[in-house]
């Protein structure tokens, strides 16, 4: 995706706006470590909550996170596997679209209820008009963004027809709408490509 390292700075950057210097922070689909050490290099006083299904996803957060890695406290699951909190900050980012619209309904508010009051949510996926016409138009110009960025046209031809046929994705009202929903209030979008956008709501 474009700008997918910018994706973490402006993440930590909308917690850092809000989040205390003592903060605790709720990271669901925490594998592989990217944003947990992103924002662990931002803040230096932060500790986390990391939460992925994959085992093999939590070692690389691990060996990722490499000094940071006393900060935080990995669990294997889903969003019931998380602690309580309260948190003072969550990220969810490139998860919510793998999840059906009923458990991601539902997994948001699980988020939004383990959260401070005020506390922010930042959450990003690919989320674009879902239209008869729109919907093929926007997974080729993903497609085409791939191979632009040097990736083998055969893999971005089968990475857009796996998310074409497996994918329950929403348009970007419909996700706007679910963090309503889940009681988010203040929702405003901060990040917008062909085919994901991102999301700051507050709790």
């Amino acid at each position: 995706m474009p700008g997918f390292a910018d994706l973490h700075r402006m993440a930590a950057i909308l917690h850092g706006e809000h989040a205390p210097a003592k903060a605790r922070l709720l990271v669901l689909g925490a594998g592989g470590g990217l944003e947990l050490k992103a924002f662990a290099e931002a803040n230096p006083g932060w500790i986390f909550d990391g939460v992925d299904p994959a085992p093999e996803m939590l070692k690389l957060a691990e060996r990722t996170l490499g000094r940071h890695v006393a900060r935080v406290r990995l669990h294997e699951g889903y969003i019931d596997d998380a602690p309580d909190g309260p948190f003072d900050g969550a990220a969810c980012l490139l998860t919510l679209h793998f999840l059906a619209p009923d458990e991601r309904a539902r997994t948001v508010a699980a988020i939004q209820r383990r959260l401070k009051p005020g506390a922010p949510f930042v959450v990003a996926h690919s989320s674009f008009p879902q239209g008869e016409a729109e919907r093929p138009l926007r997974l080729w110009r993903y497609s085409a963004f791939a191979v632009a960025s040097g990736a083998d046209p055969a893999k971005a031809e089968a990475g857009r027809v796996a998310v074409q046929t497996h994918l329950s994705l929403l348009s970007p009202e419909e996700d706007e709408a679910v963090l309503r929903d889940a009681g988010f209030s203040d929702v405003s979008r901060f990040y917008t490509d062909f085919t994901f956008r991102g999301w700051v709501a507050y709790a």
